[in-house]
């Protein structure tokens, strides 16, 4: 396999992509990758003509290497690195391997990398005599996780996250061989995407630590990859060499060591002057809106957009999983972003069978209605649902501690790109916390579930129980709403950006009224207005919700309703 391998033969040549002057490497084969923007092309009619590696499938890879070549040929020794003053213990930790030319000068180093699995899937050959780089086989890289994360424990006080292998092993070795130090495999610009790819992995420890190249692209990948974790959690190296492995090499271990204990904990861009916004002040960018299917509700709150925490409330049996459905079919339908799921009162199946149910326009939750249909039609409402790739939900049922649910959602943005997380629901988030009484609790979670918004800018959509009025009427007979209304503390009410009540009679005589939502906005800091927004007719043969224009009204024969 090695002879057969492509190998750089110009680099340093510009890149027609990205414009870069010197980051375009030309192959044996005549394929291009440029170390900038991580494009690689391949020569027309060759299997593949434009493809990134790190996003070439398993499925890919076999198709350009047979069964025999598909996995990396083990070659050369484990040995000290020399000119680095690396140890042959620190190279056997991490099974680097180097080859010699027939001189015995060492021409080439060996770096394992292994998926999750802890398979081996490729080396990262580093060519010791012009410093260049190539992966063997092809595209194995694309499976991988961080170099080095292999031969770390889950969990810990400190890991250190270095740009190169190099860096890894001398940091590794200066420190002692005591705190597990791992390398991003793609280089600056993809540090970002290595590290969610392995967020689980790094979030598990207390600290992270980030030691980057000293120059302008690490730094800004430092603080890239910093923004991915909660506050305080990653500390950024400053160093007065280019990186890690220079200091070892130089001899100067002391002074790396104490660059390293006096990392700066991380923290985003603080307090600015408000004159030095220019035209930046009217980028919208940075806030995504998807409209309601509702039209009532765009009138007042002109959508739901990220950066927000939406909550809805209503009595109990009033339709608020019905409405959570309609509002993630819609946003699915409307945006290209990921949809996170956190539904503590159902498992994942029937969250999956209430989404198709609302594609399908039938009540596919209920299997004896489910059973109506063949499997074919089954499979295609699936697939058009949660087979797009689209949705994660997480497979819980039940109560959880706060800082458990806090890091669901934010591996759910960070690490899974989700913009939208539909959270249901609050009373049973705090039902099973201990030491504090139920207004304390809630009060300490929304106070975090708001922070979190603000750090992920995400669109946050939770659902929030009533307490029990003490009148003759409740709210199962479609008592109006009010934010005194809200269980628990008026901190649901105060934190959030949106508040939509539901009102339903569901004792009334009259079965178009018994079906029919009244949708009330109870806050809108947006845009200040609230009141009765619309009114949602519920057909029980579709399991759909129809907006209709009034009270009692069944959304047949009449040209103002709205069909989802």
């Amino acid at each position: 396999m090695e002879n057969e391998d492509s190998v750089i033969t110009k680099a340093h040549q510009p890149c027609e992509d990205c414009g870069s002057s010197d980051a375009l490497a030309i192959y044996s084969d005549n394929h291009t990758h440029c170390f900038s923007c991580l494009k690689t092309r391949f020569p027309k009619k060759s299997f593949f003509e434009e493809v990134e590696d790190d996003e070439m499938s398993d499925e890919s890879v076999a198709k350009i290497y047979s069964s025999d070549t598909q996995s990396p040929v083990v070659r050369g020794f484990i040995s000290e690195i020399k000119d680095r003053k690396i140890s042959k213990d620190t190279c056997e930790k991490y099974g680097v391997r180097i080859l010699q030319d027939h001189t015995g000068v060492v021409s080439q180093h060996l770096y394992p990398y292994y998926d999750r699995n802890s398979n081996l899937v490729a080396f990262k050959v580093r060519h010791v005599a012009n410093k260049e780089f190539e992966a063997q086989p092809r595209g194995g890289l694309g499976r991988a996780i961080l170099f080095g994360e292999n031969t770390c424990q889950q969990g810990g006080k400190y890991v250190t996250i270095c740009e190169g292998e190099l860096d890894a092993l001398a940091a590794y070795e200066m420190l002692g061989s005591k705190w597990p130090v791992v390398s991003i495999r793609d280089g600056a610009a993809s540090a970002v995407k290595n590290c969610k790819n392995s967020y689980s992995f790094l979030n598990s420890y207390e600290n992270i630590v980030i030691c980057f190249d000293n120059d302008e692209h690490g730094r800004k990948a430092a603080q890239a990859v910093a923004e991915l974790f909660e506050p305080n959690k990653c500390k950024i190296v400053f160093m007065d060499l280019k990186d890690a492995s220079d200091y070892l090499k130089v001899g100067r271990r002391e002074d790396f060591v104490k660059a390293w204990w006096a990392a700066r904990t991380f923290t985003p861009a603080g307090i600015i002057n408000l004159k030095d916004y220019g035209p930046e002040l009217y980028d919208e960018s940075s806030q995504q809106t998807c409209l309601y299917p509702f039209d009532g509700l765009n009138e007042k709150l002109y959508g739901i957009r990220t950066g927000e925490l939406t909550t809805i409330t209503a009595g109990t049996g009033t339709g608020k999983s019905s409405v959570m459905r309609e509002l993630m079919h819609h946003i699915l339908k409307h945006t290209n972003e990921n949809i996170g799921v956190i539904s503590l009162e159902e498992n994942v199946r029937s969250t999956i069978f209430h989404l198709m149910s609302v594609e399908a326009n039938a009540r596919l939750y209920i299997r004896e209605v489910r059973e109506e249909f063949p499997r074919a039609d089954l499979e295609k409402w699936q697939n058009a649902t949660v087979g797009t790739g689209r949705f994660f939900a997480f497979d819980h049922f039940g109560s959880l501690k706060t800082e458990e649910i806090l890091a669901r959602i934010r591996y759910m943005v960070k690490a899974l790109d989700c913009k939208w997380v539909f959270l249901d629901h609050l009373s049973i988030l705090v039902s099973g916390l201990e030491g504090m009484d139920e207004r304390r609790n809630i009060d300490i979670l929304m106070t975090k579930l708001r922070s979190l918004v603000e750090e992920t800018n995400c669109a946050l959509l939770l659902v929030s129980h009533l307490r029990r009025t003490t009148s003759d009427s409740g709210h199962e007979e479609g008592k109006e709403v009010s934010l005194a209304h809200l269980r628990g503390s008026q901190s649901i009410a105060q934190l959030s950006d949106t508040v939509i009540a539901l009102e339903r009679d569901q004792q009334s005589d009259d079965p178009n009224i018994a079906n029919t939502t009244t949708i009330r906005v109870l806050k809108n800091r947006y845009a200040g207005e609230t009141g009765v927004a619309c009114h949602l007719f519920f057909n029980k043969e579709t399991g759909r919700l129809t907006e209709v224009s009034k009270l009692g009204d069944n959304g047949q024969g009449d040209d103002s309703t709205t069909e989802l």
